[in-house]
């Protein structure tokens, strides 16, 4: 069985979009200036409904990680780590970490510097995973 593909909707497809061209974006209020993941149909900020998806350079430091050993579902591969991003240009992000074997990820990893890459689930969805910095 294969990993499950998320399925776009209205609020997410510009991100799907983006990320399939190897584009990170985020959610962004210019009313309040908020960068925030995940899209909501209004600012948490601020409640403002008039958010727009910005570009992100992609890069940030691992704020926390943890090791999953149990899937969450069929179709995924275990164990993975996961964790949470503080993006340089603002926002926090839940995402995979790949940074070697996940039976040897522990705090060691928090600060690790990160960026952005992308892996193709299907043609039209591209999942974001984070690298440590000095990879190619």
């Amino acid at each position: 069985m294969s990993r499950p593909v998320p399925v776009p909707t209205e609020l997410s497809r510009p991100f799907w979009d983006a990320a399939r061209r190897g584009v990170l974006v985020v959610p962004h209020c210019p009313t309040c200036g908020l960068r925030f993941f995940v899209p909501e149909p209004a600012c948490p900020g601020c409640m403002s409904r008039d958010w727009r998806y910005a570009p992100s350079a992609g890069r940030g430091t691992v704020y926390s990680v943890t090791v999953v050993h149990r899937a969450p579902g069929p179709g995924f591969d275990t164990p993975f780590a996961l964790a949470v991003i503080d993006l340089d240009d603002g926002g926090t992000l839940l995402s995979h970490v790949d940074a070697g074997d996940p039976d040897a990820v522990d705090v060691a990893v928090i600060g690790l510097r990160v960026r952005v890459d992308f892996r193709a689930l299907t043609d039209e969805i591209a999942l974001p995973y984070f690298v440590p910095e000095n990879t190619h």
